[in-house]
């Protein structure tokens, strides 16, 4: 072989080790293209006109312990990711999961999809005026991956790599190309400067804020009570597309109130500006005060476009009295729906029946097509018949509070489990202890539907007890998985992705302060996300949903509850927000401030 041939081969193998080549953009789409062109100017729902200044203060329920909302140590304060602490690329609300240039102001996805490559924004800045670097991105990265939250620890457990590429790129390679949104979900990485916080200060908490590159900076905390935060006059991003028209607030305070009637005195009289209304008595009768008579205070109802999730009171399947399913579903058959809605919410709710409740991607009411089929096969027990033929509905009673049609089915079921009543008492013949469980609660506003529930169990010689517990109690309790019984929602988005590892994943089922509060441990939810974040077309997309969707129905892992059509906002008429809601629903970072 010539020298010059033998040259050639080397360059050659040498070219073939390098990633596949992709042409760097400025904003990416996890299925299609982005909507918003190369030389967009502004976000479709923000007003670019919008006038600086004023205050916004939000309540909320609990307290904090940590500003550090990254780790699992202590319970975090409201408002660091939000406005403190950027990601390398900004989320549009208007489209399923769409990223757009920030603290990156490219990204690159190699072909074979087995890497992607970040490009700081040169003008990038943290608040102490310090250039955002590789460093920081990649000491970021390191932290998460190895001291974060468990969805992190997650998600980043897939890269095996991080380099610097040039003067300003960072690349993540990853173990393979099954994920695809695994490139976006570090594109959503928070940054935060390596220099101002030992690896010791970040994983301890404490009220030590990050510095980050973001539009606001910390001005005040009171430990457990308050937190402010200033804007940054001088902030590096506030002429970029993504930030045009957003973060118009002076000053951005959350106030912490241990008790929720306590939290909406407080916004009566004017001390709050905003709350979402959650609860469907207050909504249709607590504001009929003069000020919503005089218009000083405007009631809203805002459309949303993501699914309504899943809100649920949740079995601990770690615990062996609910490890038969068939003990799960009767205690879900037992839920009155009908009568909780008419009693205790004016009717304003509906039912919840899917885990993406609200969207195309539930399973409720459609057969199962050939591509979920597919994906099932390997696993012929997972999901019930009737709910594989989209045939299943939740009991439904005749809401007069009797249900008795449904106990008679629930106690079936409890029979066949090998449970007999006796005394009153439905026990285990083997061991002679009943069925008793606590329902642990955080908040005085969730007793009502709690302990009605429990009454709806007596009859049968079930004892449920409601427990209610303060903010850090309850946090503690949850991250350790140290409950019976809890009521969690689970949001949802049109484009679910790795989230949903944190909630189902049976890696996750013992991970502290993992989502996964159920303790799901099932090969075939598992294998339906990895079909899904493998999915490389939309049908093929809505199917593996669809199918996971199935799969956790089929396993009675919770009561499911309810959910509302809209979301209820309830504000100062001070405060002004743009004509058009995003998909996402409404967004405070893009509302103002009239003047007093």
């Amino acid at each position: 072989m010539s020298f010059g041939k033998f040259i050639l081969s080397i360059l050659v193998v040498a070219a073939a080790s390098l990633p596949a080549a992709a042409a760097p953009r400025s904003a990416i789409a996890l299925r299609g293209s982005p909507l918003l062109g190369e030389s967009f100017t502004e976000f479709p729902y923000v007003n670019p006109s919008a006038p600086k200044g004023g205050t916004l203060t939000l309540g909320v329920l609990g307290s904090y312990e940590s500003v550090n909302p990254l780790i699992v140590q202590g319970t975090p304060v409201s408002g660091i990711r939000e406005f403190v602490v950027e990601a390398l690329m900004a989320r549009s609300l208007d489209e399923p999961f769409t990223l757009y240039g920030l603290l990156a102001d490219s990204i690159d996805v190699a072909d074979d999809r087995k890497s992607v490559t970040f490009t700081i924004n040169p003008a990038a800045r943290f608040s102490d005026r310090q250039p955002v670097t590789q460093d920081d991105v990649i000491n970021s990265f390191e932290l998460l991956k190895e001291k974060g939250r468990p969805n992190h620890r997650t998600y980043f457990a897939k890269v095996t790599k991080a380099e610097k590429i040039g003067d300003r790129g960072v690349r993540f390679t990853f173990q393979d190309a099954a994920d695809r949104e695994l490139p976006l979900i570090l594109g959503l990485m928070p940054v935060f400067s390596a220099r101002a916080m030992t690896p010791e200060q970040f994983e301890s908490g404490g009220m030590k804020p990050l510095v980050g590159s973001g539009p606001y900076t910390v001005s005040n905390i009171d430990a457990g009570r308050s937190i402010s935060y200033r804007r940054d006059p001088d902030y590096w991003g506030k002429d970029l597309p993504v930030n045009r028209g957003r973060f118009n607030f002076d000053e951005i305070r959350f106030d912490y109130f241990r008790d929720a009637s306590v939290m909406f005195e407080a916004f009566k009289s004017g001390n709050i500006d905003l709350r979402l209304e959650e609860d469907p008595g207050r909504w249709a009768g607590g504001y009929d005060l003069p000020p919503a008579r005089d218009g000083r205070l405007i009631k809203a109802e805002f459309e949303i476009g993501l699914p309504a999730g899943m809100t649920a009171l949740v079995f601990n399947t770690r615990r062996p009295i609910f490890a038969d399913p068939r003990v799960r579903r009767a205690l879900m058959m037992l839920f009155d729906f009908e009568w909780s809605n008419r009693a205790l919410y004016n009717g304003l709710f509906k039912r919840t029946e899917s885990y993406f409740e609200r969207s195309y991607l539930a399973s409720t009411g459609h057969a199962a097509d050939a591509r979920e089929r597919a994906l099932l096969a390997p696993f012929p027990e997972a999901v019930r018949p009737e709910i594989l033929e989209g045939a299943y509905r939740f009991p439904v009673s005749d809401g007069s509070g009797q249900n008795r049609p449904n106990q008679k089915a629930a106690f079936a079921l409890l029979t066949e489990a090998g449970l007999v009543l006796k005394d009153g008492r439905l026990i285990d013949p083997k061991t002679g202890q009943q069925l008793a469980f606590e329902i642990l609660a955080n908040s005085n506003a969730q007793e009502a539907l709690l302990l009605s529930y429990a009454r709806s169990l007596a009859p049968l010689g079930i004892a449920a007890r409601v427990r209610v517990v303060d903010s850090a109690q309850y946090q503690q309790r949850l991250s350790s998985f140290d409950y019976d019984m809890i009521q969690n929602t689970w949001p949802s988005s049109l484009s679910p992705g790795n989230e949903q590892l944190f909630r189902w994943s049976a890696k996750t089922a013992d991970s502290k302060g993992s989502y996964n509060f159920a303790g799901v441990r099932n090969p075939a939810a598992d294998a339906m996300i990895d079909s899904m974040l493998a999915a490389e077309t939309e049908p093929d997309f809505i199917s593996a949903v669809r199918a996971l969707d199935r799969v956790l129905l089929s396993g009675d892992y919770v009561v499911p509850l309810f959910f509302t059509p809209r979301q209820w906002v309830a504000y100062w008429a001070r405060l002004k927000h743009p004509d058009k809601t995003p998909l996402f629903g409404y967004a405070v970072d893009t509302w103002w401030t009239e003047s007093k």
